[in-house]
C-alpha cells in the first residue's frame, strides 16, 4: 500500500485516451453524479473507491466499516445471539444504531474498525445468526492513505 501526503498536494495532469462510446457513459455518470462533479473530479472519485478496495483485500490492513442488517426482534432469542456476538467483539466494533422499524421490525448499524479479516469475519457473523432478514457490509477506509 503507498502511502499519500494528501494534505494539499499539488495536482498533476495526465491525457486518458478511451473509445467515443466509453466517453459518452462515462459523461452521463458525471453528469448524475451532479452540477459541482466534473471528469477530473469523478476520476479521482473512482481512483479512490479502486483503492479502498485494495486496502479491503488486504486481510492486515486495517479498515472501517457499517454494517447494516433488518432483522424481526420477536424472533426467538435473536437478540441475544447478536448481543453475543456483538460483546464478543467489543474491541472492533465502535458503535450500533438501532432503529425501530415497525412493531416487529428492527434494523441495526454497527460500525467496525480493525483487520480486514477480523471486519468480514464479525459481519459473517452477525449475518449467518438465524432470523436476520438481511444486510450488507459497507466498507470504507480509515482514510490515512487517500
Amino acid at each position: 500500500m503507498l502511502a499519500c501526503e494528501h494534505a494539499m498536494s499539488e495536482l498533476q495532469r495526465f491525457s486518458v485516451a478511451m473509445p467515443e462510446d466509453l466517453l459518452m457513459q462515462f459523461d452521463n455518470l458525471v453528469a448524475r453524479r451532479g452540477l459541482a462533479k466534473n471528469r477530473s473530479e469523478v476520476i479521482r472519485d473512482l481512483v479512490r473507491d479502486a483503492l479502498v478496495d485494495e486496502e479491503w483485500d488486504d486481510s492486515d490492513s486495517e479498515i472501517v466499516g457499517t454494517l447494516t442488517i433488518v432483522f424481526n426482534h420477536h424472533a426467538s432469542d435473536l437478540q441475544n445471539k447478536l448481543d453475543q456476538v456483538q460483546h464478543s467483539a467489543h474491541d472492533k466494533i465502535i458503535s450500533a444504531m438501532h432503529i425501530h422499524l415497525d412493531a416487529h421490525n428492527c434494523l441495526e448499524v454497527i460500525v467496525m474498525r480493525g483487520r480486514s479479516a477480523d471486519v468480514r469475519a464479525i459481519a459473517e457473523a452477525i449475518l449467518g445468526v438465524k432470523g436476520v432478514k438481511h444486510g450488507r457490509l459497507t466498507a470504507t477506509t480509515t482514510g490515512r492513505f487517500l
